[in-house]
């Protein structure tokens, strides 16, 4: 195993986006290469994590496991996967959000009780991590991490051990758990999906053609692999399936309120997955209407922040009757590098990944649509690049409002330093980023490009709402645990 983590080519200096939790991905289908379907499905989730990745497979009572750091296409190749046997797998690919990107973070995490193993993979953050890991150490249990995914399979060995069935010993630990979580777990004769009561983080049940089951973060890891969406994990709900495809569901709350993270709809979930049945793409073709209503603006040309603007952009385009153009091209294969950028490279920032088509650009009014800003250092650079291309006017339009709260459930923004509209009001970040003009879509706008209930959707970071409790010392606390080890060994 690599055990130095890869340099990003697109880092802090080139993408200032805020940055996912991971994607989670489970299938329990005999006679079926589970490991290759889960590469593959893992593949289909990679915008959700980018910095490390595993699959767990289980063959009877073994186990194999293998994850490491680095994309899905750079830790496995075909010697591994062939190695990975059974009929049931795991798999995860990780963006960190509590806990450092280091290979003992990286998961699936595997623990065992008697004859009991369990592989669990987790997308989210839980918010009272701290209490649980502290009542585990005074039982007893030892931690080899610094997540809280460890912490939710630490607890389940522990109702485990108090003598409970699997079953009660899942929904009793989860009872415990408050926060974002969307999790797969595998045994060795069970595969489970759970989602926190409020439903923050996207999971969803696919079926093969087979007949057979398959979790997923999203519904695009469904389609690479030729299965078929069935259903929303519900939040609050516990599903196992069993080796015969039964499915058996219960619910680990009483009461159960979603609040679905809408930045999955604004940016994070792939365009071609789906939400309440529609696509996404559909979504933020919807935010980019409603934000030329709400921001109308006389210009040549529409464009784009490829990729995530894309759809907004087409929507604005197409309210505002103006012509859609690229106007900045992508390198799709920037990725990541293991060679680190000159500082020539550097100063010139985002060229790196965006280059500009002059002959649209120069000399025309241009409407540049974004999802989003958040530090405002890659608006700047991308307000740059089109002045020295011969911009007249730059207009920034945003499908998203302003970001002025941190996020505690599985996005990594955990203190309001990292947010520029957090201490600046429109007109400083537009002489900040140096555009003509700046206009958010409003968060009624948003709400109503939904066309669902306010209700449905936690909209936190625009409104520091937060619908689940949010401990004071969770602010900044990514490497709390690190932290904490450091001080006790000191």
């Amino acid at each position: 195993m690599n055990l130095s983590p890869p340099f990003f080519i697109n880092n802090k200096d080139f993408d200032d986006k805020p940055k996912e939790a991971c994607g989670v991905f489970g299938i329990f289908a005999p006679g079926e290469e589970v490991a290759r379907l889960t590469f593959f499905g893992l593949y289909a989730l990679q915008h959700r994590g980018q910095e490390s990745c595993g699959i767990a497979a289980f063959d009877g009572g073994n186990v194999s496991l293998h994850k490491d750091l680095g994309l899905v296409s750079q830790v496995f190749n075909e010697d591994i996967l062939l190695k990975l046997k059974g009929d049931l797998a795991v798999g995860h690919t990780r963006y960190s959000t509590t806990g450092s990107n280091n290979l003992k973070n990286a998961q699936p995490i595997l623990v065992s009780y008697k004859n009991i193993k369990l592989v669990l993979a987790h997308n989210g953050n839980l918010v009272n991590a701290t209490a649980l890991r502290d009542f585990l150490i005074k039982k007893g249990h030892g931690f080899e991490s610094t997540t809280d995914s460890e912490v939710m399979a630490k607890l389940i060995i522990h109702e485990l051990s108090n003598g409970k069935e699997l079953k009660l010993a899942t929904h009793d630990a989860f009872k415990q758990c408050q926060g974002a979580f969307s999790v797969v777990i595998g045994t060795n004769e069970h595969l489970i999906a759970i989602r926190d009561p409020d439903g923050v983080r996207p999971l969803c049940l696919g079926i093969n053609t087979k007949g057979q089951y398959i979790i997923a973060s999203e519904t695009c890891a469904l389609d690479i692999i030729g299965a078929s969406f069935v259903r929303d994990i519900a939040p609050g709900e516990i599903l196992f399936i069993n080796r015969l495809q039964k499915l058996d569901s219960n619910f680990f709350v009483p009461s159960i309120k979603p609040h679905h993270c809408i930045f999955e709809l604004i940016y994070f979930s792939r365009p071609d997955s789906t939400f309440k049945g529609l696509s996404i793409y559909h979504f933020r073709k919807e935010l980019g209407r409603q934000l030329a209503i709400e921001s109308p603006i006389e210009a040549d040309y529409v464009i784009s922040v490829p990729d995530s603007g894309t759809p907004a952009a087409i929507g604005f385009a197409e309210e505002s009757k103006l012509p859609f153009s690229e106007g900045l091209i992508k390198n799709r294969y920037i990725g990541r590098t293991f060679i680190q950028p000159s500082q020539m490279l550097r100063e010139l920032g985002i060229r790196l990944k965006l280059n500009p088509l002059r002959d649209i650009i120069a000399g025309r009014r241009i409407v540049v649509v974004d999802d989003s800003i958040v530090r405002g250092n890659t608006s700047r650079k991308i307000v740059k690049l089109l002045r020295d291309s011969g911009a007249k006017e730059i207009h920034m339009r945003i499908s998203s409002p302003p970001v002025q709260w941190p996020c505690f459930y599985g996005i990594d923004i955990d203190s309001r330093d990292q947010l520029i509209a957090a201490k600046n009001n429109t007109d400083e970040i537009t002489k900040f980023i140096g555009a003509d003009t700046l206009k958010y879509i409003s968060h009624a706008g948003m709400i109503r490009a939904t066309s669902l209930n306010r209700e449905t959707f936690c909209t936190a970071c625009f409104s520091g709402e937060y619908p689940i409790n949010i401990p004071s010392e969770l602010e900044g606390a990514k490497y709390r645990y690190e932290n904490y080890e450091k001080i006790t060994k000191n």
